[in-house]
Parts: structure tokens; sequence; C-alpha cells
């Protein structure tokens, strides 16, 4: 398959409908309520929100939080980006932009708050993504932000990439693996933001349940809702609709033919300067 992991930041053509139609309320928005509850206790004036994606924090922080709290939501993929402000498209609280975590287009010390969901997982240079939350942070500024833990905590992500491994064989498609539950080592976290300044860092594992329709739905999910589609459809292997059918075969064989739940574990992380 190649080197894919450029591709891996890359959320193009229809990936955007299907992760907000069935990605979303599958994994993100328990985690969503939960950020939003830590942020809003007590709720701060400006918020910036980064690698947004198609707004689920977003819509969360803006049920969660008054009035006077703003929030600036960014995101590098435009078509996510897209896809979120459709939800919101009237609300005056929320202003959108495209913009790269990596190289923040604001002011140093504008914020009060810096969030991201399950988005540094995909930054290509995570200490200075994490420099760049905290040159915009004011001095007593927080930076709060969520990843996910290893993949043999987070059921319906195993079982998948499992059964791609066994469909692919000597070149697997390791999408999953490699990257949104690649980055969850907690002595690797706390290295990396105190390298780019941060001094105060809480680390907390938060358990939660996945719940789909059907294998069906959770597999079109992560098989054709993620970047993992476009290394499937990069290999000469078995093809999308083949790999999402083996897919929801396994996903079946473990958790039933009906309604399907399994366990999704992430890390929250709270670091102050």
């Amino acid at each position: 398959m190649g080197d894919p992991v450029s591709a891996d930041r890359a959320f193009l053509g229809s990936i955007p409908e299907i992760y907000d139609r069935l990605l979303v309320p599958l994994i993100f928005e328990s985690y969503a309520r939960d950020l939003a509850k830590r942020i809003g206790e007590p709720a701060p004036a400006r918020i910036l929100e980064t690698a947004a994606g198609t707004g689920v924090l977003t819509r969360a922080l803006v049920e969660r939080l008054g009035s006077r709290t703003e929030i600036t939501a960014t995101d590098l993929n435009p078509p996510m980006l897209e896809r979120a402000k459709k939800q919101m498209p009237r609300n005056s609280r929320v202003q959108w932009q495209q913009a790269d975590a990596l190289s923040l287009p604001f002011e140093n010390s504008r914020f009060d708050l810096v969030a991201c969901q399950f988005g540094v997982m995909f930054f290509s240079d995570r200490v200075r993504g994490y420099a760049e939350a905290r040159r915009v942070l004011k001095r007593d500024g927080v930076f709060v932000f969520n990843v996910w833990d290893g993949i043999s905590e987070n059921d319906f992500a195993k079982v998948v990439t499992d059964a791609l491994g066994e469909l692919y064989g000597a070149d697997p498609p390791l999408f999953l693996a490699r990257t949104p539950h690649g980055y969850c080592d907690p002595d690797h976290i706390g290295r990396d933001l105190g390298e780019a300044g941060f001094s105060r860092i809480e680390i907390e594992a938060v358990d939660a349940v996945s719940r789909a329709a059907s294998p069906q739905d959770a597999a079109v999910a992560y098989c054709q809702g993620t970047p993992l589609r476009a290394e499937i459809e990069g290999s000469d292997g078995a093809g999308l609709e083949r790999a999402t059918e083996v897919a929801t075969e396994a996903l079946a064989a473990r958790f039933g033919p009906g309604p399907i739940e399994g366990r999704i574990r992430a890390l929250v992380i709270t670091a102050r300067g």
C-alpha cells in the first residue's frame, strides 16, 4: 500500500458526510459532552477550538455554555468545516475559520481556553501544535484535549482492523491503529507537552460505550467515513465494498447481527503553562 501516512489527514469526498452521520454518534458525541462539561466549569469568555471536524464539540459547547462565551472553531480541512457550518448556519457565537493548528493565525494571548477533540493524533508535529496552543493562550489559560487510548481498548476499531488484516494479508490497511489509536502513551504525551512549555498536566482515562444500529453501520463508519477509505481504495486488494462487507461480517460475528455495542476508551488531558 506504499506510504499512506500523509493521507491520514485527508477528509475528502463523501468522508465528511459519512463521518458526521455515522461515526459522530458512534464514538464522538459522548466525549464531546464530556469535554464541554469540563470546559464549562467555569465558562471561559473566549475559546479556540482546533481540528473541529464536523463540529460535534462545537455544538456541545454552544449547548453547554452561556451566551457570553465566544467560540472560534477551526479545522485544516475545508470540507469538514463546511459540513460543520451547515449544522449551525446562524449562530453568531461561533466564528468558523480554516486554520492549521501548527501555524495558528491568531495573536499571542488571545484565548482563555484552547480545546481539541481527537485531533492532535493527526498533527505532523505535535510539539509545535502544542506550542501554538500555548502561544495563543492567556497567561492563566487552559489547553484541554482528548486522544483515543490504544486500539485494544476500543472494540469496534480493533475488530475492523483485525478483519482487514486477515483480508489483506502482508500489507494490511492500518490507519486506525497507526493514527487515531497510535498516540496514547501518557508519558509520551506529557513529554511533548512539557517540551512545548506546559508544566501542569493532568491525564485521565475515560471509558464509554459505543453503540451502532447494526454491524453494517459501524463498518461503513470506519471503512468509508475515515481516511481508512483512501488506504483501502489505494491498495491492490479487494476494494472498498468487499472490505466493508468483511468488516461487517466480523462485527456481526463478535457482537451479533442486530444493534451492537462495544467498549471505547479515551484519555482526556488538561494542560496549563
